[in-house]
């Protein structure tokens, strides 16, 4: 899994608060974060890279007299720049599963806009995968009646086809039966 990956075991418990549930055995818990391979110093290497390229060539460019090319050799590093900025902001989104024996939560935190819950009786519900021969698993979702959610969109197929299996296995944990208190 990417990011944090939490399996919680019988004795863990979950928080009453958000969910306003009384505390209870935590069966599945995960934080999905989308993966991104380029650290922050990595970031500057390649920004310092792609500039120094583009300020050569523009250099010779300009002494051949071809002056405007050396300001299209700037835009693109500009280009560049705010590109990599934008899909280090997208990183930040996360997506979190909670699987109790009374609930399932999926909560989502986009890198922009509104934080969304949704909650789904876990006896109720049923896991859809869709599987491609060549490419693996495409989606995973969350299937309530008429309610689907999808969950890890973000995750690559080997990713998804691991979630798929845990939170398979969760709910099965769940309608088999919990015990909800321990001594």
């Amino acid at each position: 899994m990417p990011q944090a990956s939490t399996s919680a075991s019988d004795r863990d418990t979950a928080p009453e608060g958000d969910a306003g549930f009384p505390e209870e055995p935590v069966v599945y818990a995960v934080t999905l974060a989308p993966h991104r391979s380029l650290t922050p110093r990595g970031f500057r290497l390649v920004m310092m890279g792609v500039g120094g390229v583009s300020l050569v060539t523009g250099l010779a460019f300009l002494a051949m007299g071809a002056w405007p090319i050396f300001g299209f050799f700037g835009l693109d590093v500009l280009l560049i720049y705010v590109a990599f900025r934008a899909s280090f902001r997208s990183a930040r989104a996360r997506e979190h599963i909670l699987v109790t024996p009374s609930v399932i939560e999926v909560r989502r935190e986009p890198a922009r806009g509104r934080r969304t819950i949704t909650r789904l009786n876990p006896f109720w519900t049923r896991l859809t995968r869709e599987d491609d021969e060549d490419h693996g698993t495409l989606d995973v979702a969350l299937v309530s009646g008429p309610r689907t959610v999808p969950v890890g969109r973000f995750l690559g197929p080997d990713q998804k086809a691991e979630l798929a299996s845990d939170l398979s296995h969760a709910l099965a944990v769940v309608k088999k039966g919990v015990p909800r208190n321990s001594f």
